[in-house]
Parts: C-alpha cells; sequence; structure tokens
C-alpha cells in the first residue's frame, strides 16, 4: 500500500470551490480504487467520492453535481474538485485506496480542513 497525502483545504465561502488533491508514494496504476472520505465534529467518516481504475466513478447524493473525482495515474494523484460549496460540506477530508476488490478502503492521510463560511 502506498502512502496518502492531502493538500488543498482551507476556508471558503458559501457557493465558493476547492480542489483537493491527493498525493501518493508510489504508483496507483495497480490500485482498484480509490476515494475521498469526510468526517464532520460530532458524526461518522461518510464516503465523498471514488474511482476505480477504469475510471468509474461514484458519488454520495448530497455532492453529486457539485464535486468531482479525479485519478492522474501517471503522476499518482487523486483530486476533489468540489463547486458550489455548502456550510454543510465543512468536515476534514480524507483520502483512501482501496488495493483490490475484496479489500475495503483504507490506509487514511492525515486529511486536510475545509471550512465553509461567511
Amino acid at each position: 500500500q502506498v502512502q496518502l497525502a492531502e493538500s488543498g483545504g482551507g476556508l471558503v465561502q458559501p457557493g465558493g470551490s476547492l480542489t483537493l488533491s491527493c498525493a501518493a508514494s508510489g504508483s496507483i496504476f495497480n490500485i482498484y480504487a480509490m476515494g475521498w472520505y469526510r468526517q464532520a465534529p460530532g458524526k461518522q467518516r461518510e464516503q465523498v467520492a471514488t474511482i476505480t481504475q477504469g475510471g468509474s466513478t461514484k458519488y454520495a447524493g448530497s455532492v453529486k453535481g457539485r464535486f468531482t473525482i479525479s485519478r492522474n495515474n501517471a503522476k499518482n494523484m487523486v483530486y476533489l474538485q468540489m463547486n458550489s460549496l455548502k456550510q454543510e460540506d465543512t468536515a476534514v477530508y480524507y483520502c483512501a485506496q482501496r488495493i483490490n476488490i475484496l479489500a475495503d478502503f483504507g490506509s487514511w492521510g492525515q486529511g486536510t480542513q475545509v471550512t465553509v463560511s461567511s
């Protein structure tokens, strides 16, 4: 498994945009799927978006149409483009990997804080 490091969080006003980045310490080419999760204060961690080796994506209903996940295998990077941000998107965002179809998502990075506030 590769080590993951998230970046790109910050403070943004409602309606604004942010792009989160996840840098892997090694090749992600053969990793079955990469994902973004988030955890708000007092809440359980929830899956936000995932992308498979083949580029198939899945989104939580709360972010569908606003967030876009992508991966660049050549650069060992995964991204989360977040548009039309809402206060309820405030959370610590984590990158994770699912090494094969039989595994769960894991190997969390340290997370990056996203705060949506006016």
